[in-house]
């Protein structure tokens, strides 16, 4: 009876014994992997890698969702699905290979060959397209793998729309030849040909129209600017937002472990707790993940991530990037 008691807690929580989370906005467990088979990698422009994956257990998504894909080395690391969601069991990701990065891309390009394996886990969406009878898309460079789905949606849906998509150059942007088939309804504009893109025409966007956004943080905060008063603008992170928050020193209890560890203003709250508790699961450390998410018990905590609901911010944080509002926080660790 002890046996299989302790097995039904473990299925409850794979990390046990580390509490279960509640289910993510996705509806799925966060703990959920899903193997898949990699049955096409080419190049859709210098520097992009294209990967096709193909499983029976694919759950369906929609515009402007994204994947947690788990490297060969261990890190997890988040991509934009760009592929068709009415085709099942399949999800097409794009890659930019970053040479300064964290080593991510390095690793997808040097090591995901078709015909092997990778577990996602199902996706999430922050960037759901939202119905309207006009939008106005702004790509910058990969920030257009989430876009290229919403086009093709806006399209069946027979709305009004523009994309203004801008790279350092053209042969740098990918799935140029489906956009340019769209005719004039996208600007496509080359850094080393023209220059930066112009918003001015943002400004002038009717009433009711979306603006949806996705590229660099400057590009994000140009958009945003641009846009008229009222207007709703809709954008897609792959970086954490620059937090204007304080970092200031503050105290963390580890309930069950009975522990009290200080996290200093020049560190991160994942760092201070694993200086006690060395296994703490992590992974992105940029707040997009969900692996270091962990319960708070007392106090306020400063959220600086880009995952949790206002909901799931009432009794939790993600210790890679949150910090303390209060002096003190109570983590049940």
């Amino acid at each position: 009876m002890t046996r299989r008691a302790l097995r039904k807690r473990i299925d409850r929580s794979p990390l046990w014994p580390l509490p279960a989370l509640e289910t993510p906005i996705s509806g799925h467990s966060p703990r959920r992997w899903i193997p898949t088979l990699i049955v096409s990698r080419t190049q859709p422009a210098a520097g992009v890698l294209q990967l096709t994956l193909e499983s029976p257990e694919l759950p369906s998504w929609t515009p402007g969702a994204h994947v947690d894909v788990t490297l060969p080395s261990g890190l997890v690391r988040q991509y934009s699905l760009c592929g068709d969601p009415a085709v099942a069991g399949r999800y097409t990701i794009a890659i930019r290979l970053v040479e300064d990065g964290r080593g991510g891309s390095r690793e997808a390009h040097a090591r995901l060959t078709e015909g092997a394996g990778l577990a996602v886990r199902p996706p999430r969406n922050r960037f759901e397209l939202a119905t309207a009878p006009r939008y106005a898309f702004v790509a910058g460079g990969i920030g257009i793998t989430p876009v290229l789905p919403m086009l093709r949606a806006a399209t069946a849906a027979g709305a009004e729309w523009t994309l203004l998509y801008g790279g350092r150059s053209r042969a740098s942007m990918p799935f140029l030849p489906e956009l340019e088939a769209y005719g004039d309804r996208v600007t496509i504009v080359a850094q080393d040909e023209a220059g930066l893109p112009s918003l001015a025409a943002l400004s002038g966007a009717a009433p009711g129209t979306l603006i949806y956004c996705c590229g660099p943080g400057p590009l994000m905060q140009a958009v945003t600017e641009a846009a008229p008063a009222g207007t709703a603008v809709h954008l897609e992170r792959f970086t954490p937002a620059a937090s204007t928050g304080d970092a200031r020193p503050f105290t963390v209890e580890l309930h069950r472990s009975g522990r009290t560890v200080e996290v200093g203003a020049a560190e991160t709250t994942l760092a201070a707790v694993r200086r006690e508790l060395p296994n703490t699961p992590y992974s992105c450390e940029q707040g997009f993940c969900g692996t270091c998410r962990h319960r708070v018990l007392a106090g306020e905590a400063d959220h600086r991530d880009e995952l949790l609901t206002d909901g799931e911010r009432e009794d939790s944080m993600l210790l890679c990037v949150s910090r303390a509002v209060s002096d003190r926080l109570v983590l049940d660790l």
